[in-house]
């Protein structure tokens, strides 16, 4: 039973709401669903930048609703190397080249774990000083393995193959660093 009152209803637990307002309650819902899932289509988001990186910016980035572990990598600059002091590095890249085989990676990483959300990989480029992020990249998931497993394989893969280039600046000298991970 519901009565009445001046601006709202009021009714008892047994009451059934009639079946056309049921239904139409019910489409409401598929419809919030639908569009709350379309505007959280799996992204990837690649940015090589002279810029500093920004640690939360990449997080925001990968965070959704429907994933329960977000995780990150970050790549900081040391202040040595086998015993030399190292002042900053800076980072070369062949841009286009670098981009397109990060989208590689995204995508090799989405057939591997299908239930990763968003990727993100963001590369600094120029000098990079001590302490500095070089790399950050964050992959969001429903569960922290995939996520986690993604995140190495994601830098794993981009220190051997990505045409970015890393040059460490000493106290009086320089080197070009190899990429060992593609020997």
């Amino acid at each position: 039973t519901c009565f009445l009152e001046i601006s709202s209803w009021t009714c008892s637990p047994e009451t059934k709401l009639p079946s056309s307002h049921q239904l139409v309650e019910a489409e409401s819902a598929q419809v919030l669903l639908a569009m709350d899932e379309s505007e959280d289509v799996p992204k990837d988001f690649i940015k090589l930048k002279s810029e500093k990186l920004s640690v939360d910016e990449v997080s925001e980035l990968v965070i959704s609703p429907y994933c329960g572990a977000v995780s990150l990598f970050v790549g900081t600059t040391r202040n040595n190397f086998e015993g030399k002091k190292v002042i900053h590095l800076e980072y070369e890249a062949y841009t286009s080249m670098a981009e397109t085989e990060i989208k590689k990676i995204c995508r090799d990483v989405r057939q591997k774990w299908p239930s990763i959300k968003h990727i993100a990989v963001h590369h600094r480029l120029g000098v990079v000083p001590i302490t500095e992020a070089s790399v950050i990249i964050a992959v969001s998931s429903p569960h922290r393995a995939e996520s986690l497993e993604a995140v190495m394989y994601c830098i794993n893969t981009l220190k051997a193959s990505v045409p970015i280039w890393k040059k460490e600046i000493y106290e009086d000298e320089y080197s070009w660093k190899e990429k060992k991970e593609c020997f």
